[in-house]
């Protein structure tokens, strides 16, 4: 009789733990949840998106756009069509968080292997570790800003610093950074509390910066009068392929890891409603918000300021400055421990399920965003967009065809929950099949980088990561896994 009680709605848990529990690869960080803690719904995961896309991140992009050279339309669109495309494959992922209980890392042990699985779950965990640096080295900035408000001489107070950067930047950098840790330290709950409250207050602040930047720049009718470098379709498409995957780029990270989170799901309704109306509204809401104030600061200013923090240093109201930074920090520690910490630390307790717990994991996590040196990425906008976004969403696309494929199609939506967690299950080992696709994805997407002729492959490299690892995954697929699945008592 299978250890599975399964409900009327779809969803699953297991009836009797011991087994799993005395597994090596149990750990209970990764371990399904039991119907009865599946509590989040609809508003949790509409706050969850409100509260990651209203970051500083998010605003930089949109201003980023602008800085390559496109108008205000051009920068909207290139954004709304990008998170629209990236939702599809966010929802497919949260399907089995929600069914089963289970977090991406064991999630991905069905098509890899139990240990294949460390493959995938460990290539997106570094580029968690790489965001999480960027918004602590943000969240360091506003503190910076905010420190220099009330301290006179603080920017120079212990000296020129290293790496062109000040004694105090680091050390504003490195508070941020362990204000992190303590939040990872107390856990999902303090995570949820934090994203409720933050969500709306960050939207009120920035809507309190647009309307002085409208004021400033004499109304709306200057700001969306401001041109574009590209006048043809033919001058911007070069610009707009590139963009629209380093966009989709930006989200490419929860549309693997989304069953961290939709594993606390209610039911499978509630979470597609919170994610399909909060995601694209917000995001583009927010990056509308950016763009307009942007145009007003060349207005304004005689430049485009693309940083946030860097215009609101430049008020000279100190309340003004430290409610603003206040705001920022806020923001991006709410978007930085659910995008950021939550995946890499269930990732690295995969790893090594006996020696790292979720604790640990986030530690790491901290660690290695610092040894990324986000203070290079976040240099100009173009590094931030066509070389981080851009570069690493090919090696995500092509994790999100081969689990897609395996989930939705090979297998049917259906899995052995038990078996994911046992040396000895059907999903033991190692998955070649699913490895070797997800190589050939990589290699398409990312050949261009050394060979001129596979250029164009790199600036679709999500796309053609995606396409080409899904594809070939269902091309190794033996049919016998599809027979076995169909054969399976439900």
């Amino acid at each position: 009789m299978p250890n599975e009680r399964r409900l009327a709605d779809g969803r699953v848990e297991l009836i009797d733990t011991r087994r799993i529990e005395a597994s090596a690869l149990y750990n209970p960080d990764l371990a399904p949840v039991p119907l009865a803690r599946r509590n989040w719904t609809t508003y949790n995961y509409a706050a969850l998106w409100v509260s990651m896309a209203h970051c500083i991140p998010t605003y930089m992009l949109a201003s980023g756009l602008m800085s390559a050279g496109m108008n205000w339309s051009q920068a909207l669109i290139t954004i709304l069509l990008g998170n629209t495309i990236v939702l599809v494959p966010i929802l497919l992922n949260s399907h089995p968080g929600t069914k089963y209980g289970i977090p991406f890392p064991v999630f991905a042990r069905a098509a890899y292997g139990t240990l294949g699985s460390n493959v995938p779950a460990l290539m997106r965990a570094l580029v968690a570790c790489g965001w999480f640096g960027i918004q602590a080295w943000i969240g360091g900035e506003a503190l910076q800003m905010t420190f220099r408000t009330i301290i006179p001489g603080w920017a120079t107070l212990l000296g020129p610093g290293v790496a062109g950067h000040t004694t105090t930047e680091w050390i504003s950098f490195l508070l941020f950074w362990g204000l992190n840790v303590f939040i990872i330290y107390r856990g999902m709950d303090l995570l949820r509390a934090v994203e409720n409250w933050a969500a709306p207050f960050v939207l009120v602040m920035t809507g309190a910066l647009l309307w002085w930047a409208v004021s400033k720049a004499n109304g709306f009718g200057p700001l969306l009068a401001q041109p574009g470098k590209f006048h043809t379709f033919r001058e911007f498409l070069p610009v707009f392929i590139p963009s629209l995957t380093a966009m989709i780029g930006y989200w490419a990270t929860l549309s693997l890891n989304m069953p961290d989170f939709t594993r606390f799901g209610r039911s499978q309704r509630e979470q597609v409603i919170g994610q399909v109306v909060a995601l694209p509204t917000t995001m583009s809401l927010f990056a509308a918000m950016g763009v307009l104030i942007t145009s007003a600061t060349a207005i304004i200013y005689g430049q485009s300021i693309w940083d946030p923090v860097q215009l609101v240093g430049r008020f000279p109201s100190p309340v003004i400055v430290a409610i603003s930074m206040f705001t920022v920090v806020v923001a991006t520690l709410a978007v930085n421990i659910a995008a950021n910490v939550v995946s890499p630390a269930n990732d690295f307790a995969n790893a090594f399920p006996r020696f790292v717990s979720f604790k640990t994991g986030g530690l790491i996590t901290g660690i290695l965003g610092i040894l990324i040196q986000p203070w290079r990425l976040l240099a100009d906008a173009s590094g931030y967009i066509f070389t981080w976004l851009l570069g690493y969403s090919g090696g995500l696309g092509s994790i999100a065809g081969v689990l897609i494929a395996d989930y939705w199609i090979v297998r049917r939506r259906e899995l052995r929950l038990e078996d994911l967690y046992l040396e000895d299950g059907e999903y033991r080992g190692w998955n070649g099949r699913a490895i070797a696709a997800t190589a050939v994805g990589c290699a398409l997407a990312w050949g261009g980088l050394v060979i001129p002729a596979l250029k164009p492959l790199y600036d679709y490299a999500w796309f053609v990561g995606f396409f080409a690892a899904g594809l070939v995954h269902l091309a190794l697929a033996p049919r016998s896994t599809r027979r076995a699945i169909s054969a399976r008592p439900v």
